[in-house]
């Protein structure tokens, strides 16, 4: 058998990792492709110091994003209503239909927050009156606001 290598990764490899990860390669796919490539570097004990450092910062990003999207929660859910308006025919039908884009400006109008339109689902609306639409604001957090559509 022989000896293997210890490389920590510079860039997402298939079939190998991600980058940041320490990998075991062969000594000629390390020496001939890896690290030429700047793929990868030999692991030392300086370059795991760092390796663990990055992944500690990136872990605190990510932390701060989740809790910034649960203060966004906290506001949309302080707020409750949102009113869309739109023109009306008889027995209360819309003309059209409330588009997710209405939504989000809806409410960056109301909160001065930007909520990406495509994290936005919204039922089939028809008709004028209430309904309940969830908002996507980060992969761990979901908000349910509740939107108007009233005649203009």
């Amino acid at each position: 058998m022989s000896k293997r290598v210890q490389i920590v990764l510079n860039k997402t490899i298939n079939k190998l990792g991600q980058t940041g990860d320490l990998v075991e390669v062969a000594p000629g796919y390390a020496r001939n492709y890896l690290i030429p490539q700047g793929m990868g570097v030999i692991a030392t004990p300086g370059i795991l110091r760092q390796v663990e450092q990055r992944k500690e910062k990136e872990m605190q990003r990510l932390l701060a994003e989740k809790q910034a999207a649960e203060a966004r929660k906290v506001a949309l859910s302080t707020i409750g209503r949102f009113t869309i308006r739109k023109q009306v025919g008889e027995g209360e039908a819309i003309f059209g239909t409330v588009t997710t884009q209405e939504v989000a400006d809806a409410i960056q109008a109301a909160t001065n927050q930007e909520v990406d339109r495509r994290g936005i689902t919204l039922p089939e609306i028809s008709q004028t009156g209430f309904y309940k639409a969830t908002v996507k604001l980060h992969p761990e957090v979901t908000a349910e606001i509740e939107i108007q559509v009233a005649p203009l």
